[in-house]
Parts: structure tokens; C-alpha cells; sequence
């Protein structure tokens, strides 16, 4: 295989922004069509860290909203709900508001990581800054670390869905390193 045939193979093809709104949108249709406040208290956790990367000023109104839930009926906190998701998802995340997202999630893994990781982090996010890695690049590199850490709150986040680089096996072949670093 020539060197042309391998970058495309592992060239990797990131989801729009209209495919990220879609997404979300579909999703919220189930919430809507639920009728359970669980359901869009679920949705906005989920949700939080790529709405974080859209428009931080609308994720707050959003945890306001869902938050709002004795205080107004359900029917009302949808359409006030909607109507904001819209505004946050019509801003265009930007390398500035996902570092921002980055350095969040950072601070899941912060207190945990020996100094070597800590730099191999803020390596990836500064090439993530000079546009040398992709927003997907960079999130495939720290997706395996969700795992290592088994924190679930991350791993149900759709901003690792929508904004990874799928890598099949990535996770596996961590695993699979670390099995034989331990034998």
C-alpha cells in the first residue's frame, strides 16, 4: 500500500455542525415525545459539554430552564428549552470554545494524572491550538482515559459522540497494552 492509499485510510471524515444539530434535535424529539421531566433532566447532562462548546451563555439558561421544573408546567419548560437549545446550537463551536470544553474535562482527570500525562495533555491541547490536530483528533486521544478512570458521567456525554474521530478499537487496544503491561 503507497503512502497516498494509507492517509486515506486513516483519514477520518468529522461530522458537520448540521449533523451535530441533527443529532441533538432527534434526540430532544424523544425527550418531547416522553413527556418526563427525568428525561429532559437526562438530555441536558448528557448534553452539557457539547452545548458547553456552542454557547456557554445559553447552557447556563438551559440548566435554568430544566431547573425551573416546579415552578412552571412541562409543556412550557419544552418550548423555552427549544427555543434555546436553537440559539446555543446556531454558534459555531471554535478552537477557543472547545479548548475551553478540553480544559473541563481536564479537570475530571487532573488530580489523577503523574506529571508525564499532565504534559502529553497540554501537548495535544496546544497542537489542538495551532490547528496541527483536529477537535476529533485530540478527543480520541483522551476518550480511553473516560475508561481507564471508569467515569460514566463523561462517557454518556454526546460530545465525545459527536466530536471524536471514530477509531474502532482504540479503547481495546488501550486495554489490551495494559493487560500486557500488568502480565
Amino acid at each position: 500500500m503507497n503512502e497516498k492509499q494509507e492517509n486515506a485510510d486513516t483519514q477520518v471524515q468529522e461530522l458537520t455542525e448540521k449533523d451535530v444539530s441533527d443529532h441533538v434535535f432527534e434526540r430532544f424529539a424523544e425527550v418531547k415525545k416522553s413527556n418526563k421531566i427525568k428525561e429532559l433532566v437526562t438530555f441536558q447532562a448528557m448534553n452539557k459539554h457539547m452545548i458547553m462548546a456552542h454557547n456557554q451563555n445559553e447552557l447556563k439558561k438551559l440548566g435554568n430552564i430544566v431547573a425551573s421544573n416546579n415552578k412552571i408546567n412541562f409543556a412550557e419548560i419544552l418550548e423555552e428549552y427549544e427555543k434555546h437549545l436553537k440559539i446555543a446550537l446556531e454558534s459555531k463551536p471554535t478552537i477557543k470554545t472547545h479548548s475551553n470544553v478540553i480544559l473541563h474535562i481536564f479537570g475530571f482527570f487532573s488530580s489523577s494524572f503523574n506529571q508525564v500525562e499532565k504534559n502529553k495533555f497540554f501537548d495535544l491541547l496546544k497542537q489542538y491550538k495551532e490547528e496541527k490536530i483536529s477537535i476529533g483528533a485530540i478527543l480520541s486521544e483522551i476518550n480511553p482515559t473516560i475508561y481507564r478512570f471508569n467515569n460514566t458521567y463523561l462517557a454518556s456525554q454526546t460530545y465525545f459522540l459527536l466530536y471524536s474521530n471514530p477509531n474502532p478499537g482504540n479503547v481495546f487496544a488501550v486495554l489490551e497494552k495494559n493487560k500486557i503491561i500488568k502480565n
